[in-house]
Formats: structure tokens, C-alpha cells, sequence
């Protein structure tokens, strides 16, 4: 839990990537090179929001627990208590996943 202790500040997301399917549905052994790069994550701590050109605040569009698609390339590599945490804007995030 030591994102508890990290509190993203304006609009940046902190997220965790779901790990890579290491074996296929029918049972073979996936080497590390050709699994790709895991898009979607799930939000572990959101900041406050940004504040808009009129002064207003706006809040952030993702809630903790939601999963999310990501951009290919991006986001700042976080690590707390040895694990892999990424911290992205609002903005850069493509979308979520309806429940």
C-alpha cells in the first residue's frame, strides 16, 4: 500500500499495469519478447485536479479502483516498495473500461 503514502498532485493519475498473459488459452509458454507491452492499468491514486484558465478546478475524469487504456509510449516509471507504478496526465489516458 505504498501508494497511500504517494498523492499525485493537479491533474496526474498514478496507475498499475496489468501483468502480461505468460501462457496462451491453449497452454503454450510465451517468451518475454513476444508478449508487447501491457495498455491497460488499473488507478491506484488520482490527484485533486487542474485549475482552468478562469481559476475554476477541474476534477479528474478517472476514479480509483477503474481500469484504464493507456498510451503506448509514456507516463513516469514510479517505484514504491519495489513495484513498477506510472504516473500519467489526465489527458494522455485513452480511455476506461465500462464495468
Amino acid at each position: 500500500m505504498a501508494f497511500r503514502k504517494f498523492l499525485p498532485l493537479f491533474d496526474r493519475v498514478l496507475v498499475e499495469r496489468l501483468i502480461a498473459d505468460t501462457v496462451t488459452k491453449g497452454g503454450i509458454l510465451l517468451p518475454e519478447k513476444s508478449q508487447g507491452k501491457v495498455l491497460q492499468a488499473t488507478v491506484v491514486a488520482v490527484g485533486p485536479g487542474a485549475v482552468n484558465p478562469k481559476g475554476d478546478l477541474q476534477s479528474v475524469s478517472v476514479k480509483v479502483g477503474e481500469k484504464v487504456l493507456l498510451p503506448e509510449y509514456g507516463g513516469t516509471k514510479v517505484v514504491l516498495d519495489d513495484k513498477d507504478y506510472f504516473l500519467f496526465r489526465d489527458g494522455d489516458i485513452l480511455g476506461k473500461y465500462a464495468e
